[in-house]
């Protein structure tokens, strides 16, 4: 018996446009957490300290976090893909 797939609507076979957004509002929660935290770290590199070593550390920090944040994003689209995969 071949499973559902994911997003297609088995009634139409269209894609089921409330399962993709109720899908990527997680998603763009978890990518804008990452964005708002470095943000204020880009800000104040380019507009408070631009050509000093506290403004080169505040780039390397927030580059570090959305780093991490994109490691965190694929790690929960890779872990969610397998739970829709299984269902």
């Amino acid at each position: 018996m071949p499973s559902s797939r994911p997003f297609i609507d088995p009634a139409t076979g269209g894609i089921n446009t409330a399962q993709m957004i109720s899908e990527a509002v997680p998603l763009g929660k978890l990518i804008g957490v990452f964005v708002a935290g470095s943000l204020p770290l880009y800000a104040l590199a380019f507009f408070g300290a631009e050509n000093s070593a506290l403004g080169a550390l505040l780039a390397l920090l927030g580059d570090f976090i959305i780093a991490v944040g994109a490691g965190v994003v694929l790690i929960y689209v890779i872990a969610r893909g397998i739970r829709l995969a299984s269902e």
